[in-house]
Formats: C-alpha cells, sequence, structure tokens
C-alpha cells in the first residue's frame, strides 16, 4: 500500500496538471447540452419571379393580428402575414410603365383550441393530443388603372390544421409553428398561381 502512493506522488507535476486538464474537457464535452438547430428563414427568392405589366406593387395589410388569445399567430417564429410578405417581396416584380398591382394580405389568423384530455386511468397514463391550431391565409392580388379602378385580379387561399401533443417542448411548438406557416403560403400560393394565370393573363409579359 505504501509503494503505490509514492508512485502516485512520484508522478511529475506538469504531466498531473496536464490530465486534471484533460478529464476536465471531457467531463466538460460529456456534460454539454446540444443546442438545438436554429430554425430556417422562409425565403421565396429561389422561385421564379413573377412579372406583371404595372408600374409599381404595393403591398397592404389587411388583417391586423388581436396579440391575444385565442389567436397565437403573433407567437409563430415567423407569423404567416409575415411570410407572405416576404413571398411578394421575392417573387413579384413590376416590369410595366403604367398602372399598381395590390398584393392584399386579407387574413393570417392562427387560433388555438384547447383539446379535452381523456379522464380517468386512460388520460393519467396517456399522452394526447393538447391544442388544435387552426390557421387561414387569404391573399388578392389586383390590377388597379391609373384613375384607381380596379380592372382585374386574383385570389389564393388555404386553411391548415395541426394539433400538439401534451407535454411538447418549446422548440418543438416554434417547429410546428414553422411547419404550418410553410404549409400555408405554400398552399395559398399554389392557388394564387393559378388564377395569375386565369384572371391576369393580359398583365402578363
Amino acid at each position: 500500500m505504501q509503494f503505490r502512493i509514492l508512485a502516485i506522488l512520484q508522478i511529475p507535476a506538469r504531466r498531473m496538471r496536464l490530465s486534471l486538464v484533460g478529464l476536465v474537457l471531457i467531463l466538460a464535452a460529456c456534460e454539454a447540452p446540444s443546442l438545438p438547430e436554429p430554425i430556417p428563414p422562409l425565403t421565396y427568392d429561389h422561385l421564379p419571379p413573377i412579372a406583371l405589366n404595372v408600374a409599381q406593387i404595393e403591398v397592404i395589410e389587411e388583417y391586423a393580428p388581436t396579440l391575444r388569445s385565442p389567436n397565437v399567430e403573433h407567437l409563430f417564429p415567423t407569423s404567416p402575414a409575415r411570410a407572405i410578405r416576404q413571398w411578394a417581396k421575392d417573387r413579384l416584380r413590376a416590369v410595366g410603365e403604367t398602372g399598381t398591382a395590390r398584393f392584399i394580405i386579407q387574413d393570417a389568423r392562427v387560433v388555438e383550441t384547447k383539446l379535452e384530455k381523456a379522464k380517468g386511468l386512460r388520460g393519467a397514463f396517456t399522452k394526447e393530443q393538447s391544442e388544435r391550431y387552426d390557421g387561414r391565409l387569404q391573399v388578392t392580388l389586383e390590377i388597379r388603372s391609373e384613375r384607381g379602378f380596379r380592372d382585374a385580379f386574383a385570389t389564393g387561399q388555404a386553411d391548415h390544421s395541426n394539433t400538439a401533443i401534451e407535454g411538447i417542448s418549446l422548440e418543438d411548438r416554434e417547429r410546428l409553428f414553422h411547419a404550418m406557416t410553410a404549409a400555408l403560403v405554400d398552399a395559398a400560393t399554389v392557388e394564387l398561381e393559378k388564377n395569375i394565370e386565369q384572371f391576369l393573363r393580359d398583365y402578363l409579359p
């Protein structure tokens, strides 16, 4: 027993310090929590631009968020209204000399509904869907003449719902919200593009 103690005491001080530093670094690496991956921004400049024979483009928000329950779109990493504004900025191009295209955001709400849990033993020992989120996005792209008359318009609308499981983490809820915004914009703009081809054909170069 004495020999073993003496052997440990005879380890050079420098090597002992290096060993302790290495041990601390290993323990720190094991204990450090992994950081969540950042949620990517929603942008649409990778999609083909939509050129319109007008002199200017205006984005108008008619929808005013309530900023209170049961509406929750203001809690989203990117709200549907903000995402559809970005869509208009990234894709709509004015290439004409007269007239105005007005991109109007008429609805961009998401409403939360609390869901009832099962009672008794089943409710105590199972995780269930605890909230439902119902979103709606509605936009209109209209062409206004120099005199201010509406000459033509095309609309796009989408409804999308999702549920969250009981005890969902903040990170997972934000990713659910992010996915809802992306789904609403994608669905609404698919309909809008189809209607642009049909009803705004005279204003496409």
